[in-house]
């Protein structure tokens, strides 16, 4: 397995590119089933993510082609037959479970596994299936599998208990194809919500609303072609702000929207980091003093909890006291015990996590648990005295586009050593 060995300390600067949103392109992916014609997907970042649902398309029989170079996927869902997917494929991944929606939706029958992914708490996607059954299906869990059947799927009004990103997304794609309209209460807002509408109405879908907690989806009866770009990873870019505060470093990210970052600019300023905003850039100073804060993980537009674990990373490194309360996953805090094997200062009661700032950290071997983890444990040890060696990076290759790449162009010390023989 490949691991990241880092040595601390460096001053960053230049400027940094930051990708397509993997957690926009790939409902956008599963989306593509509907069409039943050909989707091009621009600027499509190339993650591993990216590539398992790909190969869930073509264990359907879809026709997929990805061209790394261009950074662009075509997808040609006509000849898709199969009404049950690659088990293994849907365990690798939770968005997997994304295809339920548009399978159901254009062929009215579809059978998955329960998903897997990152374990960073219990994800249920109980929401997902009440959806599905008010739109008329029938749906039955047993043995690791759900299957829903339906005729035809009619439209309904749905009242969602949490504004789930995932049952939103595959609600709205199952309503696309439904028999009048659908209205979706207490719909996730994330900006991934409305890039997904986007996309959708491309085809030619009927919707109204997205980005607001009522979402109104018209059903439709085809779709057409599209070539389509979807938005920028505003967590790769709040994991980039976070670089310059903990390094204490200025450097330019570019390809952004500061409406998607808000609550992430928000938190930064209040701790003391300057922060000039552009059109479609932003120059983040981490060298000042900064000041400990308190920070509480909300659905958009609140904090982001995919946000949390490299927040945890900056407020090691800031003298005080902060408390970092976690709202939306139970066991998404298993970042600390590595980054207290860096020397971190840290308790843990319940959801919220205690931190007492320390000098700095010291160079380790640590293992990322997750995604969001590893890029925690990145930012360590770029601040960290001496060397530090992460593990089971492939977690990391899951949601950042070539990170070791972006972050010594910047003038980092990081190096991608493969074991491979």
């Amino acid at each position: 397995m490949d691991k990241l060995i880092i040595k601390g300390g460096k001053k960053l600067e230049g400027e940094v590119n930051i990708s397509s949103a993997k957690n926009s392109v790939l409902p956008i992916l599963a989306a593509t089933i509907l069409n039943g014609n050909s989707c091009t997907i621009e600027n499509a970042p190339m993650l591993e993510d990216v590539f398992v649902i790909c190969e869930v398309l073509k264990s359907l029989k879809a026709d997929v082609s990805i061209d790394k170079l261009n950074k662009r996927v075509k997808i040609n869902t006509a000849n898709l037959f199969d009404n049950e997917a690659n088990d293994e494929l849907v365990r690798k991944m939770r968005a997997s479970f994304l295809i339920m929606g548009p399978m159901l939706g254009r062929f009215g029958n579809f059978k998955i596994s329960l998903p897997g992914g990152c374990n960073i708490g219990t994800r249920p996607i109980d929401l997902h299936l009440k959806g599905l059954s008010a739109l008329g299906a029938e749906v039955s869990v047993g043995h690791g599998y759900v299957e829903a059947k339906a005729k035809k799927l009619k439209g309904n009004n749905i009242y969602l208990d949490y504004p789930s990103v995932g049952a939103t997304e595959n609600i709205m794609m199952a309503a696309t194809l439904a028999e009048g309209e659908t209205i979706i209460e207490n719909a996730a807002e994330e900006p991934e919500i409305v890039d997904l509408a986007r996309f959708l109405k491309a085809m030619g879908a009927q919707i109204r609303g997205e980005g607001t907690d009522t979402i109104r989806i018209l059903g439709v009866k085809d779709f057409k072609e599209v070539v389509y770009k979807p938005i920028y990873d505003r967590i790769e870019a709040g994991t980039f702000m976070i670089t310059a505060a903990i390094t204490k470093s200025m450097f330019k990210i570019n390809g952004i929207d500061e409406v998607h970052l808000k609550p992430i600019i928000a938190k930064l300023t209040e701790m003391g980091v300057a922060i000039e905003i552009n059109k479609n850039s932003i120059i983040v100073d981490g060298r000042k003093k900064l000041n400990p804060v308190d920070i509480k993980t909300m659905p958009y537009p609140g904090f982001p909890t995919d946000m949390q674990a490299q927040m945890m990373s900056l407020l090691c490194t800031v003298k005080g006291t902060s408390i970092i309360t976690e709202t939306i996953f139970e066991n998404r805090f298993m970042h600390a015990v590595e980054l207290k094997r860096m020397g971190a200062n840290i308790k843990i009661d319940g959801r919220s996590a205690v931190i007492e700032g320390i000098d700095t950290f010291t160079g380790s071997e640590v293992k990322a648990t997750d995604l969001r983890a590893g890029a925690a444990l990145i930012l360590a040890g770029l601040t960290a005295e001496g060397r530090t060696t992460i593990n089971d990076i492939y977690h990391i290759d899951r949601g950042y586009v070539s990170i070791e790449k972006k972050l010594k162009a910047l003038g980092a010390d990081i190096e991608r050593v493969s074991s491979r023989k």
